[in-house]
C-alpha cells in the first residue's frame, strides 16, 4: 500500500466511525437529548486530549481554535441535530451530502484549489448515490430543517477548508489541535444544551457506555484522524470521504436492525462508494516532481506520512514532530507565499 493510500484509509475511518452514531444513539442513549449528546461527544473528548497533550493555544491560536471548534463542532452538531429532528433521516442525509460541493467552492476561494470537472462530477455522483440509499418515496421537506441541514454542511465544509488553510502551530501535534477544537466546540454547545434541554437526564450504565464510545472512539480518535487527513490530502479529497458515513449507517441498519436494502439501495451504495474512490485519484500523479531544495516540503511519493503503527503511537504518547504532508505544486507555492508573510502554517 502506498503512503497516500495509507493516509486515505486512516482518514476514512473517521466517517466510517461516524456512521455508527445513529445506531448507538437509538440503541444505547436516552431519547430526545440531541444537544446533550453533542455536548457529551465533544467536551469530555476535548478535555481528555488536553490532559494528554498538556498544550494550550498561544497567541492567535486562541481565536483560531475557537473558530475551528465552532465550525467543526459547536455550530455543526446543533444544526445537524435540528435538521435530523425536522426532516426524515433520508432527507437529512441527502441535504448533508452536498458538503463536498461546498468544500470545492470554499477551497477555490481560500486555498486556491481550482475545481475541476472531475471533482464536481464526483461530488454530484456521491450525493446522488447517497440519495438512492437513504431517500424514501414521499419524504417530506421542511424549510427550517432543510436550511439547518444546508448550514450544518456549510459549517463543516468551512471547518475543513480553514483547518487546511491555517494548519497548526510549529511544535504542536494534531492530537493537541484536535483537543483544542473539541473543547472549544463543547463549550459552544454547553449553554445551548442547558438552555434548550434543561438539566442532564438520569443516566444508566448502558447510557454511560454509549457516551463513552461516542466521546472517545467516535469523536476523539475519529476527529484526530480526520484533522490529520486534512493536513495531508486536498480539501476535496477529504470531504469526498464523507459519504462513507451514511453508507456505513445503512449497512449497520441492515445488519443490526434488520432494515431492508433493496436493489436501488445497493446501486446507490456502489455509485457513492465509486465516487468516493474516484475522489482520491490525483489527476496529476504522473506529473509530480521532487520539490525544489530548501522548500522543506516532500513530494507525494516521498516520506513524510506516518504509518498506521505510528498513528497509534502518537495516540498513546501525545503529539510529536511530524513530517510534511502530501502537497501539489500549487500548494507548495502557496506554502512558500504564506511563509514569506510570516505565517506559522505547517502542512
Amino acid at each position: 500500500m502506498s503512503r497516500k493510500a495509507a493516509v486515505v484509509a486512516l482518514t476514512a475511518l473517521a466517517p466510517i466511525s461516524w456512521g455508527s452514531t445513529y445506531f448507538v444513539t437509538t440503541e444505547f442513549l436516552p431519547p430526545d437529548r440531541p444537544l446533550f449528546t453533542g455536548l457529551m461527544r465533544a467536551l469530555p473528548a476535548g478535555l481528555l486530549l488536553l490532559a494528554l497533550t498538556r498544550k494550550l493555544p498561544r497567541g492567535a491560536w486562541w481565536w483560531k481554535s475557537a473558530v475551528l471548534g465552532a465550525l467543526n463542532i459547536g455550530a455543526f452538531f446543533p444544526l445537524l441535530f435540528l435538521a435530523a429532528y425536522r426532516l426524515p433521516g433520508g432527507v437529512a442525509a441527502v441535504v448533508g451530502s452536498v458538503g463536498p460541493l461546498f468544500v470545492v467552492g470554499l477551497a477555490a476561494l481560500f486555498l486556491g484549489e481550482k475545481p475541476t470537472a472531475r471533482t464536481l462530477l464526483t461530488a454530484v455522483a456521491a450525493a446522488f448515490g447517497v440519495s438512492l440509499v437513504v431517500l424514501k418515496a414521499g419524504a417530506a421537506f421542511d424549510t427550517v430543517g432543510v436550511l439547518a441541514g444546508l448550514l450544518s454542511a456549510l459549517s463543516m465544509s468551512a471547518g475543513v477548508v480553514f483547518t487546511k488553510r491555517w494548519g497548526r502551530p510549529e511544535g504542536v501535534g494534531a492530537l493537541a489541535l484536535t483537543g483544542w477544537q473539541l473543547t472549544a466546540g463543547g463549550l459552544v454547545i454547553l449553554p445551548i444544551a442547558f438552555l434548550v434541554e434543561g438539566a442532564p437526564p438520569a443516566l444508566t450504565g448502558t447510557h454511560l457506555a454509549g457516551y463513552a464510545y461516542l466521546a472517545f472512539g467516535n469523536t476523539a480518535i475519529s476527529y484526530f484522524l480526520w484533522f490529520r487527513g486534512i493536513e495531508r490530502l486536498s480539501a476535496s479529497s477529504v470531504t469526498l470521504l464523507g459519504p462513507l458515513s451514511p453508507l456505513t449507517a445503512a449497512i449497520i441498519g441492515w445488519a443490526a436492525l434488520g432494515q431492508a436494502l433493496g436493489a436501488v439501495q445497493v446501486l446507490g451504495m456502489a455509485i457513492a462508494f465509486g465516487a468516493t474512490l474516484a475522489g482520491q485519484l490525483s489527476p496529476r500523479a504522473a506529473k509530480r516532481t521532487e520539490p525544489a531544495a530548501g522548500t522543506g516540503v516532500e513530494s507525494a511519493a516521498g516520506t513524510g506520512v506516518e504509518s498506521a503503527a505510528e498513528t497509534a503511537a502518537e495516540l498513546a504518547a501525545g503529539p510529536v514532530a511530524e513530517a510534511a504532508p502530501f502537497s501539489s505544486t500549487e500548494e507548495k507555492a502557496q506554502e512558500v507565499s504564506m511563509d514569506l508573510e510570516g505565517s506559522a502554517v505547517r502542512r
